[in-house]
């Protein structure tokens, strides 16, 4: 991921309301704009169908929300690629080496050897 797209996925995820649809797609993935404004109610979360919509054009953007057409209707899905290859190169490489210790303390405990 370049730093254009990293910029565009920080963007979209700073914002709560984003976040609140993100989490609504990972409860139930492949919702419709109704749908999304339906599950946003339902957990206390009122935003118009216009916000709703504006957010979404944001996390496509961002490449997190990829939408699919069927039929009349329009389907998003979930996409957490974006959001692992962020992981990978900002948080992984910090807990790699702890990560490590914990599966060397591991391994000798297994073993016997409580080094």
């Amino acid at each position: 991921m370049d730093d254009t797209g990293a910029d565009a996925v920080f963007k979209a995820l700073a914002d709560a309301s984003r976040r609140e649809l993100l989490d609504q797609l990972r409860a139930e993935n492949g919702q419709t704009l109704n749908g999304l404004c339906v599950s946003l109610a339902k957990s206390g979360t009122r935003m118009t169908r216009q916000a709703v919509s504006k957010h979404l054009a944001v996390l496509e953007a961002a490449n997190l929300v990829v939408p699919v057409r069927q039929g009349r209707e329009k389907l998003h899905y979930l996409n957490p690629v974006p959001i692992h290859e962020i992981g990978e190169r900002w948080i992984a490489n910090f807990e790699r080496g702890r990560l490590q210790a914990l599966s060397d303390m591991k391994k000798a405990l297994e073993e016997g050897t409580g080094e």
